[in-house]
């Protein structure tokens, strides 16, 4: 992989306003550094401002429940092959509960066949707003009955985030951890 185009920020140089963002992001639930898009982001403090304040919401306060989520953001780092972006988030989808076997056939493409009729609601759902831009009345209504109207907005936040997030990790060609090979094809 190729070094990446945003070279690392120095704390020393940063502007004020960068400096107010990246202890924003520091000091919240994330914890420390500025890990995946948060470098890039700074170049625009305040796009990396309201960026990381919807990601706070997504990550640790959506409606859906945790191994939802993640399944939903493995969808999305498949969509855009966010190699970082899957690496840091199976790990957290595997904490949470999903089936190893469903983020497996996701990696490789393919739609899962040991899915629960969560997974199966919120996959369909995904899938189809990234392919399609569109949800269908069946995918729709499969979501709100199950998570409610909140679930649905919800869902669709995690997926929008989750893509620019996966756009900002590919066009800076953020690196995977040392000795980590691409988890995707």
């Amino acid at each position: 992989m190729s070094e990446p185009r945003f070279h690392a920020l120095d704390p020393e140089r940063m502007t004020p306003e960068q400096k107010r963002v990246a202890e924003a992001i520091q000091s919240g639930p994330r914890g420390q550094g500025l890990r995946g898009p948060f470098n890039a982001l700074l170049r625009s403090p305040d796009l990396a401002d309201r960026v990381q304040k919807v990601g706070e919401y997504v990550r640790f306060r959506s409606s859906l429940p945790a191994r939802l989520n993640e399944l939903a953001i493995l969808i999305v780092a498949r969509k855009w092959t966010a190699q970082f972006e899957w690496h840091a988030h199976h790990q957290f989808a595997m904490q949470a509960g999903l089936d190893p076997a469903v983020a497996a056939a996701i990696a490789e493409g393919t739609k899962p066949d040991s899915m629960g009729a969560e997974e199966a609601a919120i996959h369909a759902f995904c899938t189809e707003l990234l392919e399609t831009a569109q949800v269908s009345d069946g995918a729709f209504e499969n979501v709100r009955q199950r998570f409610g109207e909140q679930g649905v907005i919800d869902l669709i936040g995690a997926i929008g985030y989750y893509s620019i997030v996966s756009m900002v990790l590919n066009v800076d060609r953020h690196p995977l951890p040392d000795g980590v090979n691409p988890p995707l094809r």
